[in-house]
Order: C-alpha cells, then sequence, then structure tokens
C-alpha cells in the first residue's frame, strides 16, 4: 500500500469486471508524457448516471496504487467540504494543521505542496462525482509531472478543463461477465445476454438485478420475465424517462421484493429518495422518534428495525452505507426512480416525513460552533427537499436554524441565498406579521447588515422592528432582539448617539425582562460598550465592556463563544483606546489565542481581533510584528469574503497605516485611497469612518510633499466631523491636530498655533491632561509656538508636557517621539459595528 492512503477511499469492488481497455488507456493519459515540461492534464470520467464512472476510479486507485506515494479521495458532491478534505492530508505533508492556519489555507497548502511535490510527487487525487468545474477547479493541483487527478462526473462540461474519458455501458461480453462473477455461477449464455440487453447494459442496474437474484435465489430466466411483466405495466402507464422502462422495472423488481421481505424497509427507502443525493447522516433516523413523522417514526425510533431496514437495503445494492462517515447513500438515479413512481399525494407525504426528520435529528443550538459538522451534513439536504415550502412550525424553525447557523459560522452567502429563498415562499402563504416572517426578516437583516449592505439591511430592518413592536409588544423577546439589531444599523448609518439611546432601552428593558446575567442582556451590555467607545467616552466604555466579558466568560450555559470573542477583543480594542497600549496587546493575545482554539482562524471574529491586536502592537511601536499579522489577516479576509466585507475594509485601512509608519508610503497611499472610496460606496459620504478615511488619505498627502491637498482634504474632514459628532469626540479632534500639521506645513506656525491652542483646550477638557491625544496636542503646540518666537511659552509647555507622560515606560514609541521633539500626526482605524 502507498505510505498515504485515505481512510475514506472505498473499498475494492470485488465484483468489478471488464473495463480493461479504459483503464489502461486512463493509465497511459495520466502517466504520458513527451517532454520534461509537459505535465498531465487532470482526467475526467464523464458519462450518465449509473454507468460505472465512482468504480472504475475506485479500480484504478487499487489496481495502479503501487505507482503512487499518497492516494486521496475527495467526496466533491459537497463542495463545502473539499477543503476539510483536502485540509485532512496537512499531517502527512508535514503542514501547519487546520486548527494552526484555517481550513482554506489548510486545502490551499495542501493543493500548493502536492504543486511543488514536496514532500510527496507521486500523488494521486480522486475528485468523486465533482458535477460543477468552476467550483472545483481552484482546488486542483497544477504543474505536477508524477501527481495525477482523477474526476468523476456527470457533467460534459469539464471537456474545457480536463482530458476528458468518456465512461459507457458495458460491452455485452463486459455484462456476461459481470453477472457471472456478481452471481458466482455460470449464468447461460443467452439468458445472461437477454438480459444485459433487456438492462441496456447499465452496470448500476445490472448491480440491482444480480443482487436480487443472489439474495432471493431468483433464476436468470424467472428474472427476466418478470422484468417483462413489470416493463409491460411500466409502458401502460406511458411515463417517459431517459433509460429504457425494462430498467426502470429492474429497481422496481428489486423494490418489490423487499417490500414483500419486509415492508418497512421499503417505506425508509422511498423516504431515503427525498433526500438529496449526498451522504445523509444517521443521526438524522437516531433522533426520529419524537419528529412527528407518521410514517417514518415508528420504524426509524426502533434501533433493530432501522439496522435491519438498513441492512436490507444495503444486500439489495439500493443503499450504500459507510460506517467510517455515518451516513448512507442512494444513488440520485435510483432517487428519482423511486419519486416518479410514487403519486403526487404520496410524493408530498414523504416528502414531508424528511422535513420533519431534518427538524427533529438537527442539533438544538445552531448557534454553538461545535455542531458545525453536523449542520454541514444536513445543509445539502435543505434544497432537494423543498423544506422551504413547508409551513409546520418545527420545520420552519429549523429552517431559521439553518440561518442562523450559517450566520454564526459566517457563511454569509449562504446564510442570505437561504434566507431570501425561505422568505419567498413562506410570505405568500402567510403574512408579513407572521411571528416567523418576522424572525426570518430579522435574521435577514443581519445577514445583510454583516455583508455591508447598509441601505438594505436598514430599510428591512427598520420595518421589521415596528412590525415586531405591535406583534409581539416592546417586551417580546424577540422585539428586544431586534432592537439590538436596529441599533447596529443606526451604528452603520453614522448615527453613534442614536444607537446608543437605542441601546440604552433595549438594556433597561431586558434587565427588567431577564437580569444582569442573562445571555441576551449581556449582548446588549457589548453592544452599549461599543456605543460608549465610538462617542470617545472609554472610560465608560471599558466599565461596561469589563462586566460584560466577566460576566460571559464565566456563564456556564447560553453564551456562545462567538459572543465571548466579540466581547473579548472589544474589551482589547477599549484597553488600547483608553491608552493602555501594553495592556491592550497582553488582553488581545489572550483573546485571539482563544478565537484561533475555539472558532479557527479563518473566522471572521478571529480576524478582527488580529486586527485590532496587530494596531495595538503598532501602538506599541512593535512595527514589523504590526505588519506581519496584518498583511496576513487582510489576505485572509480578502480571500474568504471579498475586498468589500466591513472586516476585509478595516484591515486594509490598518495595513495601510502600519505601511505608513514603516515609510513605505506609496504602497500606502494606494490602500489608503482604495479604503476610501470603498468606505464611501459602503457607508456614505457623510459617515464618520469615511471622513476617517480621508484623515488618512491627508496625512499621506502631506508626508508625501502635498501640504496643500493635505489641508483641503482635512478641512472637508474636520468640517463634516464637526457636524456628525460635535467638538469633544476623539476624530473631530485628529483630525484638527492634523490640520494644524498641514498649516505649519505651508509655512503658516501663526495659524497652526491658534488652532493647536484652541483644539488643546477641547481635548483636556474631555479626555484630561495625560490622555495621548491631549499629550500630543501639547507637544505640537510648543513646536508652533516656537516657530512664531514665543520660546519661553513653548519651553514652559513643552516640559509641563513631559512630566505628564512619566506614566508611560521610557521606551514607548509616544514618549520616545516626544523627547525627540517630533511633530505628532493622527490617523484613524475602524471598528467592528
Amino acid at each position: 500500500m502507498p505510505p498515504i492512503w485515505g481512510r475514506k477511499i472505498p473499498g475494492r469492488n470485488k465484483h468489478f469486471t471488464g473495463r480493461e481497455n479504459l483503464l489502461n488507456g486512463l493509465r497511459e493519459s495520466l502517466a504520458e508524457t513527451t517532454t520534461a515540461a509537459v505535465v498531465p492534464l487532470p482526467q475526467a470520467l464523464q458519462g450518465l448516471g449509473g454507468v460505472g464512472k465512482t468504480q472504475l476510479a475506485i479500480e484504478y486507485a487499487w489496481a495502479y496504487r503501487g505507482y503512487y506515494d499518497l492516494v486521496w479521495w475527495v467526496a466533491a458532491d459537497q463542495p463545502l467540504l473539499i477543503p476539510s478534505a483536502l485540509a485532512g492530508l496537512t499531517e502527512d505533508l508535514k503542514l501547519p494543521s487546520a486548527g494552526t492556519m484555517g481550513i482554506e489555507e489548510a486545502a490551499d497548502s495542501v493543493r500548493d505542496a502536492l504543486q511543488r511535490g514536496d514532500p510527496v510527487d507521486r500523488w494521486l487525487l480522486i475528485f468523486d462525482n465533482a458535477d460543477d468545474p468552476e467550483e472545483i477547479k481552484p482546488f486542483l493541483p497544477q504543474g505536477s509531472k508524477d501527481g495525477h487527478v482523477l474526476i468523476t462526473s456527470r457533467n460534459s462540461r469539464w471537456s474545457g478543463v480536463a482530458e476528458t474519458v468518456s465512461v459507457d455501458v458495458f460491452s455485452t461480453t463486459e455484462s456476461v461477465a459481470f453477472l457471472r462473477k456478481r452471481l458466482r455461477r455460470d449464468v447461460p449464455e443467452d439468458e445472461a445476454v437477454h438480459l444485459s440487453h433487456e438492462l441496456g447494459n447499465l452496470p448500476l442496474a445490472l448491480e440491482q438485478a444480480a443482487a436480487l437474484q443472489d439474495t432471493t435465489g431468483m433464476s436468470t430466466d424467472e428474472y427476466v420475465r418478470s422484468l417483462a411483466e413489470q416493463t409491460g405495466e411500466l409502458l401502460k402507464l406511458g411515463k417517459s424517462t431517459e433509460y429504457p422502462h425494462t430498467m426502470t422495472a429492474a429497481w422496481q423488481l428489486s423494490v418489490h421484493e423487499v417490500e414483500t421481505r419486509m415492508p418497512e424497509a421499503a417505506e425508509v427507502l422511498r423516504c431515503l429518495a427525498f433526500f438529496g443525493p449526498d451522504p445523509i447522516p444517521r443521526f438524522v433516523f437516531q433522533r426520529a422518534r419524537d419528529s412527528g413523522a407518521k410514517l417514518m417514526g415508528p420504524i426509524l425510533s426502533n434501533p433493530v428495525t432501522r439496522s435491519q431496514a438498513f441492512a436490507e437495503l444495503g444486500r439489495f445494492s439500493l443503499l450504500r452505507i459507510e460506517p467510517e462517515t455515518g451516513t448512507v447513500q442512494v444513488h440520485r438515479l435510483v432517487q428519482a426512480l423511486l419519486r416518479d413512481s410514487l403519486e403526487l399525494k404520496q410524493q408530498e407525504a414523504f416528502r414531508h416525513e424528511v422535513h420533519l426528520l431534518l427538524a427533529s435529528g438537527a442539533p438544538t443550538d445552531p448557534e454553538d460552533i461545535a455542531t458545525q459538522e453536523e449542520f454541514t451534513f444536513l445543509l445539502p439536504h435543505v434544497g432537494p427537499s423543498l423544506l422551504a415550502q413547508c409551513n409546520d412550525e418545527p420545520v420552519q424553525t429549523f429552517a431559521l436554524d439553518v440561518v442562523r447557523h450559517l450566520y454564526r459560522v459566517a457563511n454569509y452567502s449562504s446564510a442570505r441565498s437561504m434566507a431570501e429563498e425561505f422568505l419567498r415562499h413562506w410570505t405568500p402563504s402567510r403574512t408579513d406579521r407572521d411571528p416567523n416572517v418576522l424572525r426570518l426578516r430579522r435574521h435577514l437583516g443581519n445577514v445583510l447588515w454583516q455583508l455591508g449592505a447598509n441601505k438594505e439591511s436598514l430599510d428591512l430592518n427598520g420595518d421589521t422592528f415596528e412590525l415586531m413592536r405591535e406583534v409581539f409588544g416592546p417586551q417580546h423577546e424577540d422585539y428586544l432582539r431586534m432592537a439590538l439589531t436596529y441599533a447596529a444599523n443606526l451604528r452603520a448609518q453614522g448615527r453613534f448617539r442614536d444607537a446608543r439611546e437605542q441601546d440604552e432601552a433595549s438594556l433597561a428593558a431586558l434587565e427588567r425582562r431577564f437580569g444582569v446575567k442573562d445571555p441576551t442582556t449581556l449582548r446588549a451590555y457589548n453592544n452599549l460598550a461599543l456605543d460608549h467607545a465610538l462617542l470617545s467616552e472609554y472610560e465608560s466604555a471599558l466599565e461596561l465592556q469589563q462586566l460584560a466579558y466577566v460576566e460571559q466568560s464565566n456563564a456556564r450555559q447560553g453564551v456562545s463563544k462567538w459572543d465571548v470573542q466579540s466581547t473579548w477583543n472589544n474589551l482589547a480594542r477599549v484597553v488600547r483606546l483608553s491608552g493602555r497600549h501594553e495592556q491592550a496587546c497582553d488582553v488581545g493575545e489572550e483573546a485571539y489565542a482563544h478565537g484561533i482554539r475555539e472558532l479557527k482562524i479563518e473566522h471572521p471574529l478571529t480576524l478582527a481581533t488580529a486586527r485590532d491586536l496587530s494596531i495595538a502592537k503598532r501602538r506599541m511601536g512593535d512595527l514589523e510584528e504590526a505588519y506581519k499579522l496584518i498583511e496576513d489577516t487582510h489576505n485572509r479576509l480578502s480571500k474568504l469574503y471579498g475586498p468589500d466585507y466591513p472586516e476585509t475594509m478595516a484591515a486594509e485601512v490598518a495595513l495601510s497605516n502600519t505601511l505608513r509608519q514603516l515609510n513605505r508610503l506609496e504602497e500606502s497611499m494606494a490602500l489608503a485611497k482604495d479604503a476610501f472610496q470603498r468606505y464611501l460606496k459602503t457607508y456614505g459620504e457623510k459617515h464618520p469612518f469615511t471622513y476617517g478615511c480621508q484623515l488618512n488619505l491627508a496625512l499621506l498627502f502631506r508626508l508625501r510633499g502635498d501640504a496643500e491637498k493635505a489641508r483641503e482634504l482635512d478641512e472637508k474632514s474636520h468640517e463634516g466631523l464637526l457636524a456628525q459628532l460635535g467638538d469633544k469626540h476623539v476624530y473631530t479632534c485628529s483630525s484638527v491636530i492634523n490640520l494644524a500639521g498641514d498649516l505649519a506645513a505651508l509655512g503658516d506656525p501663526a495659524e497652526a498655533c491658534e488652532l493647536g491652542q484652541r483644539t488643546l483646550e477641547i481635548v483636556r477638557d474631555f479626555l484630561g491632561p495625560k490622555n495621548g491625544l491631549s499629550l500630543s496636542a501639547a507637544i505640537n503646540l510648543s513646536i508652533d509656538l516656537r516657530a512664531i518666537g514665543r520660546s519661553d511659552e513653548a519651553t514652559t509647555l513643552y516640559e509641563q508636557t513631559m512630566a505628564e507622560y512619566t506614566h508611560m515606560s521610557p521606551t514607548h514609541p509616544e514618549r520616545v517621539h516626544a523627547v525627540e521633539g517630533n511633530r505628532f500626526n493622527w490617523d484613524f482605524d475602524s471598528y467592528s459595528l
């Protein structure tokens, strides 16, 4: 066996027959190269369902395993699971684990290592049932001479990506040989040929026929007669199919035999036809007792009957049982034929059974990250089962949980598409005032907000907020949760004071209704702390944030890891904003480690924590570490969520600021310009964050020698921030401090001095004399006073200010900057809203 042999590679089919030409041709195509520069193309086995593409791939892996040092199987019918499947190779390839670097990055590192041929150059990757070339192509290693990719698919579009090998039905000779091998007896030639022709030489149909004969002892001749009778019945029905009627009859014969031997197994099979074609987790059936499923409940709730039914279906090759993954699977062609054989009312009944089974089989807490694997198995069955069309309360609750789970694991695009699909089906049959419709609208509004679709989210949530007040009342839990969401919309609009007012009202209501330690109440504390920080009220923000973090981190139930991560990072941020940079690094390091450990490194909350930690490191003067961290964070966010995702935009701002401090001004400017345009598009011209990005641009213009342009931008920023936030705000004061710097650079120290004196009074008044912003304003004013000849005043102010710096370490970059007598400039870093 190869040193690395994937545990999910199916066992060798002892009944595999024929296909010698296909196997030999496939091997030659994979191995053949004319020069050292030629790299084998991926090979795609393409053909009709049931022709044996997967079996051919399995046989190739076993037959040629001696040519490879690594053979790995990837079930590609669930694209969401492909990164996880590839990431499973990290240990074998001596790469950092997915827990260290994230699933997506781990999968990329595996692909890249295989491309390089380091440490394994002879490898085989098999992507089974890969229907969509566009979704699979990014995972295919390219450029390896001795590494091979094998793909099975029904999709003919693979011809544009890979060397396509058409897999057809058996030849008659192969069919006869297969039947004799499968039945372990010398079937007469004429009977075997007759049966093969009747079944169109389709391997899956032949397997079904042989399984039935082998299990029941029926002769081939008897089977052919039964097949003819069944086909006649089908022809009378006049149903059209892409396969000959005899093939449909073959499956019906198997189903009828199962029905005779164990009717419960036949019922289970019909139910399985209404799941998706992907593997179905067996825990769905194990949790069926209280599902309310009238047809399946009594059968599946009995563990003995359930196991017997699955075993019986497996004996007739109507079901594939995978013990390692805990799943069962029915071939999509068998599913289609079973569905077509039922009357409309029967179809509706079995489909509803699937809805109930999915709902009862789902984890009880969709926001628990630990349930991600279970939801991953359930999600592929939501669409095919037409779950959106079901109006039952428990099923709609499950649908809401699906959206909530996707939101919590940051799969926002899928959360949005599913929520919108559910809403399209629920609204016509109900009203906008229906409780579940309102809950769904709230979840959709959350998703839109996370995606940066602020206007859409505000419009939807504003309407939902008012409807919930009317339907639920102002003290209802759903209404109070909606109030927290609406406050987030207000923050996204730049209405920070309105958001604080709304969160204060929500917190008071939640404390009255549920108490201080309730999980929703603690979320309200976290949100209110954010409001205070956004209004530069750092000490009150810190008090609220500490309360929220201590209570959440000590809670035994009801508080998710997601909540703890959000509050922990917000605590680190407000510690930094209050001027305690070293402590911010300490808290931020712990929070970042928690995010990597509990949510994984690619989760947006972990990446937001990394961004804030990089800013704290930058404030402490550790520019190289800050740059390394923020560059990696920005790259991950860009790749995973795109450039217009709010967290990606915030990371771009932080990266630009770090590059500026590293004196890489051109790179910093390019990012700052891009960030400004994205904030302008996402948040609008008058949002404080947009003015903040303009502030960063102005600073870069001055540092690059264009002080006039810097002055123009800073004046616009100051005017806008003054109107939005007032004069007692860090953003507003930062804009004035930088504007004074522009005036000094333009040779007008007197005007700079006058502006600096007014600013110093304001900053000291609302932040205190020892705040970093106050100290920097004083140092800058001393420089401008000296420039206009008021040296005594300058010296006195400078010495007084340096005396206030004693609370900082002598090596703190701000203190060192002041000792050197340099002018301070202030930049803007974005928040998670």
